[in-house]
């Protein structure tokens, strides 16, 4: 058995940094009215959002999926990072002026004002059902992984009820304001030690010359089937039918222009967990440089996130390994990727640096719980107790989101078991995306670039998209062999898009228009380009969101193109 202890010294730092961090959210609470506590008052500055965002994006989740994928020698997740950089900047040209001057709570809350009151039902249903499953039950996944491995006599459901409520402690009474102060502490802690790992990494393994040798050496020996340029590039081709699911890269090259920009669009632009950040901005500017700023901050994940999977490869392909996971015992690393990244801290780390670590990694796990948990209850209280009791004071929609929360601890702790019997935590975390982003990303994208777009043509894409996600989950989990039912994620969530498209327009034309004020200042129009340079004359460059969105692309060119 492989040993995941940790010294006395090492343990004192989690729990110091686990109360300091409770203690931290709490100082920064605010209640006083609902704004204050689902958006934070609307008072966050863009260094504050755009840590924010990108802390929320790299939760524990994405940091042992990143890994794990490329111990398989597959880089191919980073496209998912890089490629957030053009969706943050066409979500700051087009989209996020639209929901800061509208005033709205929740994403949910502007379909309403666009379509109708079911839409908003709908979507708001799909995003709190979408929070459960993929981002809170995904973290306290990854705590029983982290955790368990630590302490091999705790039972999951302790750790996962440990985790929660731990998050909840501060999320609770604080709201948006604590979440968001937390995690900028929690993005710092989790960069360095990301940055301290990696160090460590390349010194196991002779450094950037010594891993590119290695990997070169075994693809000689016939031990792989890739060589260093290989193994380190971003795009690859499928293996056998392109279109499949199976042998193939997580991000074929076909997929940067399908299915990877869908959800990237989905996630950044119309998740509630993401935007109510951006909707918490104190104003335009604020919220489009702190856009910005997630984007750069996505571009060193490769080095500090990626590589390290790969570095993992090269030290512990051939070690003897155990792990006890939900779907027994593990024997073989390559078997149960979601412990990659655990086992690089417990193999690398010297004391009080691996304690440091790890408390960043279980901060990165809370902070992932506690931002969907105020996110979900920002939904269920704004969309839904407030529309059927609008007498409701401030003070009380507060307490609505405070029990909100803890019913979410609740559910979210019940399904986080359950993760682990499908195998990979990074494909099922897309997957499941796979079939929420696209009817929702094809109703924002025609709702604000289509003027004849109506509340029919939203629904029933909206219920469309729902159908058939339904008939393609069920086919898969029967095993049915068909090419229907074993197509690529990517491929599978661009095809359901296309549909959803196809529906949406059909049936918005066999309705009536909408009325006009469900398109005045709700849709796009080229003359709106003319009043935003207005609005930006009086700006130096360096304040100007176009100059810096430039200079944001040339740099991810430069990037992407060193590991293409």
């Amino acid at each position: 058995m492989s040993d995941f202890t940790l010294s006395t010294i090492d343990i004192a730092i989690m729990v110091a940094y686990a109360i300091f961090i409770i203690g931290y959210g709490l100082y920064h609470a605010k209640q006083k009215s609902s704004e204050e506590y689902f958006l934070g008052g609307r008072s966050l500055t863009w260094p504050v959002v755009g840590i924010s965002l990108f802390a929320a994006n790299i939760s524990s989740s994405t940091l042992i999926g990143l890994a794990g994928s490329a111990y398989l020698l597959d880089m191919t997740v980073y496209n998912y990072e890089w490629y957030a950089v053009l969706v943050l900047v066409f979500f700051a040209i087009f989209f996020l002026p639209f929901y800061l001057k509208s005033g709205v709570y929740t994403m949910p809350e502007f379909l309403e004002r666009r379509y109708s009151v079911s839409s908003r039902y709908y979507f708001s249903f799909i995003t709190i059902i979408g929070n459960i499953l993929i981002d809170t039950a995904a973290a306290l996944y990854v705590g029983t992984i982290v955790l368990g491995l630590i302490f091999p006599n705790l039972a999951p459901w302790v750790i996962i009820v440990m985790l929660a409520f731990s998050a909840a402690a501060y999320t609770v009474p604080g709201g948006l304001n604590s979440v968001v102060r937390t995690e900028v502490i929690q993005a710092i802690v989790l960069i360095f030690g990301s940055i301290i790992l990696t160090y460590y990494g390349l010194n196991a393994v002779g450094g950037w010359e010594g891993m590119v040798t290695q990997l070169d050496e075994l693809k000689a020996s016939g031990v792989t089937d890739k060589n260093a340029q290989e193994a380190m590039s971003i795009v690859r081709d499928n293996q056998g039918d392109w279109w499949r699911q199976y042998n193939s890269p997580i991000v074929p090259w076909w997929g940067l222009f399908t299915g990877v920009p869908l959800l990237g669009f989905y996630f950044w632009a119309n998740n509630q967990f993401m935007v109510q950040r951006i909707l918490s901005a104190k104003n335009i500017n604020h919220g489009r440089w702190g856009a910005l700023f997630a984007g750069l901050l996505k571009l060193p994940v490769i080095l500090i996130m990626v590589i390290p999977g790969t570095i993992a490869f090269l030290l512990f392909r051939e070690k003897e390994v155990a792990f006890q996971t939900s779907a027994g015992l593990c024997t073989n690393l390559k078997d149960c990727t979601d412990f990659t990244y655990p086992t690089l801290l417990f193999e690398l780390l010297p004391t009080g640096l691996l304690g440091l670590v790890v408390a960043g990694l279980l901060a990165a796990m809370m902070s992932s719980i506690s931002a969907t948990f105020n996110s979900a209850s920002t939904l269920i209280t704004m969309d839904f107790v407030h529309k059927y009791r609008p007498d409701m004071t401030s003070k009380q929609l507060v307490r609505s989101g405070q029990i909100s929360t803890l019913v979410l601890v609740i559910l979210a702790s019940l399904w986080a078991p359950q993760i682990g019997k499908y195998g990979d935590l990074f494909r099922y975390l897309q997957d499941i995306l796979g079939y929420i982003a696209p009817p929702v990303a094809s109703t924002f994208i025609l709702g604000l670039f289509w003027k004849r777009a109506n509340s029919r043509g939203s629904i029933v894409s909206l219920a469309f998209g729902f159908l058939m996600s339904g008939i393609w989950v069920f086919g898969i989990v029967s095993e049915v062999d068909h090419w229907f039912f074993q197509m690529h994620f990517l491929l599978r969530t661009t095809v359901l898009f296309v549909l959803c498209v196809i529906v949406h327009i059909i049936a918005s034309l066999s309705a009536p228009p909408p009325p006009v004020e469900k398109t005045d200042g709700m849709t796009w129009s080229p003359a709106l380009i003319a009043e935003e340079t207005a609005e930006l004359a009086g700006l130096p460059w360096y304040q100007n969101y176009r100059y810096l969105s430039v200079i944001l692309l040339i740099i991810t060119a430069v990037v992407v193109g060193m590991f293409w």
